[in-house]
């Protein structure tokens, strides 16, 4: 990361703790800015966060890592979680998993080349009436078929 950047990034976290407030409570919603400006935090940010809020940097990377939305690695810029629910088991969602993976030719946990697109497992996703169900960013789809996540990952693209 140049200085300049990370000067910038620096400058970013102060505005956003003088917009949250500096106490501890203000940690999350600075986190979850930082992601969404830059979908990942990066080593230098959480030490800066620490730095600003006057915590130790253990604790941001603990809030980071209970989070599964929160990631310290770059990802794509969509995000598709697939619920791996006993429900959406039982519903189908091995089938959805295999036209995912072939479709994109990657596998769950990974990112394409291009970084469109990074495929993660969410231990549920609170539609087991509907399952299989998927969350692509923030919108939900429920009762997939193959045919129907793949044409989904095809409007991503």
């Amino acid at each position: 990361m140049l200085l300049a950047e990370k000067n910038s990034l620096t400058e970013e976290i102060e505005r956003l703790v003088e917009k949250y407030g500096s106490n501890r409570s203000s940690l999350l919603p600075v986190l979850q800015d930082i992601q969404r400006n830059h979908r990942y935090i990066s080593e230098h940010a959480q030490q800066e966060i620490a730095r600003v809020l006057d915590i130790h940097p253990v604790e941001v990377y603990s809030v980071i890592s209970f989070y599964s939305f929160l990631n310290t690695k770059p990802k794509g810029r969509n995000i598709v979680r697939l619920c791996r629910t006993i429900t959406c088991d039982l519903a189908g969602k091995d089938s959805i998993v295999k036209a995912v993976e072939r479709e994109l030719g990657i596998k769950f946990g990974e990112t394409t080349k291009d970084k469109r697109i990074t495929l993660e497992f969410a231990n549920c996703l609170g539609m087991c009436d509907q399952g299989p169900a998927m969350l692509v960013n923030y919108k939900v789809y429920t009762k997939l078929t193959p045919e129907k996540a793949v044409e989904i990952l095809n409007e991503l693209k």
